[in-house]
C-alpha cells in the first residue's frame, strides 16, 4: 500500500543515531543505546482485516515508518496477511493465532532485536515465551468493555486475565500508551507510572480542502461495534433532528450494522465502507463530527476531522478526552441529554463552529506520523536497552 512519506520521516536520523527532539537515554555506562534493527509487532490484525481499525493503522504507520529508516519489520498476525513494504505473517485464524503465536514466531520469525506485543484486551502473554526485550503497545485498557461483549463469567476471567498480562507478565518491560488516558488506566490497575510512555497516534498531512455542506451534514465514522455505541447516536437522532435539520451520514460497517440499518429514521444515510478520497470529502463537508463511544484509546477519526477544520462531539470518556479539548476544537458531554443540547447548540452556531474548526486545525498540526514514529523509535531504543541491562 503505497505510503506519503513526510519530509521530516524521509530525513530522520539512521540507525544508531537519533531524530531531533527525542534524545535517547544512557545507559549506566554513559552510552547511547543502539536503535534494534529487527523489530516484530505481534498485533489481532493486518491494516487489510476487514475488521481494521485505528490500532491496526496505528501499527501500518509505525512498521512502515521503521521500515523506511532501515529497520527490519515483521508484523505477526492473525488472521489474512496482506502483501506490505515490511513484511506480514500470519500465525493462523482470527482467534486461534493467540495460541499459535508462539510456534509461529519460533517457525516463520526466529529472532528479532525487539518483540512489540499490542495487546487490545486479548494478551499473547509474550513475555513468558520470549527470551529477548520486549515492549508493550496498549491502545486502551478494556476493563468496562469485557461485560459489554461477553457474558458475566467470561468478562471476569477475560478482564483479570488482561489485567495480570499488564501487570503481572509485562512486569520490569516498558510500555507504550497511546493516550494520557490510557496511561491513567494502566496505573490504575498497577503499572507503575516510571515504566509507561506515551506516543500520540499521527495523521497525514491533510490535502486541499473540499467544500463544507450547504445543509446541515452530521457525520459518524468507524467500526459498527457496540462500545462505539452508534445505536445511542440513532436514538439521540431523533430528539435532534427536528430542531437542526439535515443528515446523519455514518461511516463504516462491523457487525452491528444490520441491526443499526433498522432503527435508523429518517435522513440516515450507511455509507458502509468508503475510499480514502471520499472519507476526507466527507470530514470536510461535515458540519461536525459525532463520536459517542464508550471509550477509545485516543480516537483517531478525531484528529484527522480536526485537519479539516471539522469539531467533534463526544463524551467525557477516557481517550476523546485527550483527543478533544472542550470547549476549543470541539465538545465534550457527561451524559445523553447534554450530548443531544450540544449537537443543537453547534448545529444553529456557524461562528461557534467555525472557530473550534479553527482551533481543531492548529491543533491537529502537532499531530504527524512522522512524530509518531520518532517517539516510538526512541522508545524502543529504551525498551532493548533496558532488557539488556537486566540480563
Amino acid at each position: 500500500m503505497p505510503q506519503h512519506v513526510p519530509p521530516s520521516l524521509r530525513d530522520s536520523a539512521p540507525l544508531g543515531g537519533t531524530a531531533e527532539g527525542a534524545p535517547l537515554r544512557a545507559t549506566r555506562t554513559g552510552a547511547v543505546p543502539p536503535h534494534p534493527r529487527r523489530i516484530v509487532f505481534l498485533a489481532h490484525r493486518d491494516l487489510g482485516n476487514e475488521a481494521a481499525g485505528g490500532s491496526e493503522l496505528l501499527v501500518d504507520q509505525l512498521a512502515d515508518g521503521l521500515t523506511r529508516q532501515g529497520h527490519q519489520v515483521t508484523l505477526l498476525c492473525g488472521g489474512p496477511a496482506a502483501y506490505r513494504d515490511y513484511r506480514v505473517v500470519s500465525a493462523g485464524g482470527a482467534y486461534g493465532h493467540f495460541l499459535k503465536a508462539r510456534s509461529a514466531f519460533a517457525r516463520q520469525v526466529g529472532d528479532c532485536d525487539l518483540l512489540v506485543e499490542v495487546v487490545n484486551g486479548m494478551p499473547y502473554l509474550a513475555p513468558l515465551w520470549h527470551r529477548g526485550p520486549t515492549l508493550c503497545l496498549v491502545n486502551h485498557v478494556h476493563t468496562d468493555l469485557w461485560g459489554m461483549r461477553y457474558p458475566g463469567p467470561a468478562a471476569r476471567l477475560g478482564r483479570r486475565l488482561e489485567h495480570w498480562a499488564l501487570t503481572g507478565a509485562q512486569r520490569g518491560n516498558l510500555l507504550v500508551a497511546v493516550s494520557p488516558s490510557t496511561e491513567t488506566a494502566l496505573r490504575g490497575i498497577g503499572v507503575p507510572k516510571e515504566r509507561i510512555r506515551v506516543v500520540h497516534n499521527g495523521v497525514e498531512e491533510p490535502g486541499p480542502l473540499a467544500p463544507r455542506s450547504e445543509e446541515p451534514l452530521f457525520l459518524a465514522m468507524g467500526r459498527l461495534v457496540e462500545y462505539k455505541r452508534i445505536d445511542l447516536l440513532l436514538r439521540l437522532w431523533e430528539r435532534v433532528r427536528p430542531v437542526t435539520g439535515g443528515r446523519l451520514v455514518i461511516v463504516g460497517d462491523g457487525p452491528e450494522r444490520e441491526r443499526l440499518q433498522r432503527m435508523a429514521g429518517p435522513s440516515v444515510e450507511f455509507a458502509g465502507h468508503v475510499s480514502e478520497a471520499e472519507k476526507h470529502r466527507l470530514l470536510c463537508a461535515a458540519w461536525m463530527l459525532l463520536h459517542p463511544s464508550a471509550v477509545e484509546g485516543w480516537g483517531l477519526v478525531v484528529t484527522e476531522a480536526a485537519t479539516r477544520g471539522t469539531p467533534a462531539i463526544g463524551f467525557d470518556v477516557p481517550g476523546l478526552r485527550d483527543s478533544i479539548e472542550d470547549g476549543v476544537t470541539g465538545l465534550l458531554a457527561r451524559g445523553e441529554s447534554s450530548f443531544a443540547a450540544a449537537w443543537c447548540t453547534l448545529a444553529l452556531s456557524a461562528e461557534r463552529r467555525a472557530a473550534f474548526g479553527k482551533a481543531a486545525a492548529d491543533r491537529a498540526a502537532d499531530y504527524r506520523w512522522s512524530n509518531t514514529v520518532r517517539q516510538f523509535r526512541a522508545v524502543a531504543a529504551e525498551a532493548a536497552a533496558t532488557a539488556i541491562r537486566r540480563r
